[in-house]
């Protein structure tokens, strides 16, 4: 089953299952987000639960692959400058260095290809910029017995629970990492703060 196949089934029961586990964790990431203005790109921004605790000034481009979750999001955007766009993650389609900052919640563990999905991120936010991450991550040399047991099943329906976050940081130079906190389910969910270099 491909991502978008399986998101177009979970759109309708995402919400109910993520939205008040994640709150505090998000309102605390989004609160390292420029309130300056210019360009943010919310990767994989899904239903829109990101978008009511945005900063009124900058303009957001939103980008999922799966129309259902854009249709979600729109309604809690209202009072935003807020564009949504369909596409994937791991093939941007915008020119490099369009963005100040990007938000990237839940989705590395999510694609299949995380490394392409943060190598596309660093080319198309500018030097300086900045990248916040909230999601799930193994740590490097972390047993997690169940986790990788269940990962190939949850993975063709929802999401990875394999990825080292540290083994993809080092696929992208461009990003040295300014901050580092556990979030959820005692630090396997992580708040994490990049600088484009």
């Amino acid at each position: 089953m491909s991502l978008k196949t399986s998101y177009s089934l979970i759109a309708p029961f995402y919400d109910a299952a993520v939205a008040r586990a994640t709150r505090a964790a998000r309102q605390r990431s989004l609160a390292a987000l420029p309130d300056d203005g210019g360009q943010v790109l919310l990767a994989g921004v899904g239903t829109g639960l990101d978008l009511p605790h945005l900063s009124p000034a900058p303009r957001y481009v939103g980008v999922d692959l799966n129309r259902s979750m854009l249709r979600r999001a729109l309604p809690r955007a209202d009072k935003l400058d807020f564009a949504p766009v369909q596409g994937d993650v791991q093939r941007l389609p915008f020119p490099e260095a369009a963005f100040d900052a990007a938000v990237l919640h839940l989705i590395l563990a999510v694609v299949p290809q995380p490394e392409r999905c943060l190598g596309e991120i660093a080319r198309v936010v500018r030097p300086g910029g900045t990248v916040i991450v909230f999601d799930k991550f193994l740590r490097r040399g972390q047993p997690a017995l169940l986790r990788r047991l269940a990962n190939p099943l949850v993975r063709r329906v929802a999401s990875r629970l394999d990825v080292v976050f540290e083994d993809v940081l080092a696929t992208a130079p461009q990003f040295a990492c300014e901050d580092d906190q556990p979030a959820l389910g005692d630090g396997w969910f992580r708040l994490i703060r990049l600088r484009r270099r």
